[in-house]
């Protein structure tokens, strides 16, 4: 098992950057596919970036191509997305997501953080 804690949420004006961090607990941090989803209010979780387990592949979403970039650092068994030019759309509840290696990078995740609210104002 995995348990994962995100941070670096916040409020942010529109164009601006927020860096999000999710640290993971346990020794076989290399064997899991991390992943960053969203949840704005009345919308469904979406898959915003993901990245595999030894960090040579990544995903991202049409809707942050560009703008988001997802990496990890296996040494310290954390990852980080970092987001520039934000927009109001945005805005969501932003969660750190695992699953084991060895079924591509999209969902399902199996293991979830508590979630971190970013809010970027127009």
């Amino acid at each position: 098992q995995v348990q994962l804690v995100e941070s670096g949420g916040g409020l942010v004006q529109a164009g601006g950057s927020l860096r999000l961090s999710c640290a993971a607990s346990g020794r076989t941090f290399i064997q899991y596919v991390m992943g960053w989803f969203r949840q704005a209010p009345g919308k469904e979780r979406e898959l915003v970036s993901a990245i595999s387990s030894g960090g040579g592949s990544t995903y991202s979403a049409d809707s942050v191509q560009g703008r988001f970039t997802i990496s990890r650092d296996n040494a310290k068994n954390t990852i980080s997305l970092q987001m520039n030019s934000l927009k109001p759309e945005d805005t969501a509840v932003y969660y750190c997501a695992a699953k084991l290696w060895g079924n591509g990078l999209g969902p399902p995740y199996d293991y979830w953080g508590q979630g971190t609210q970013v809010t970027v104002s127009s």
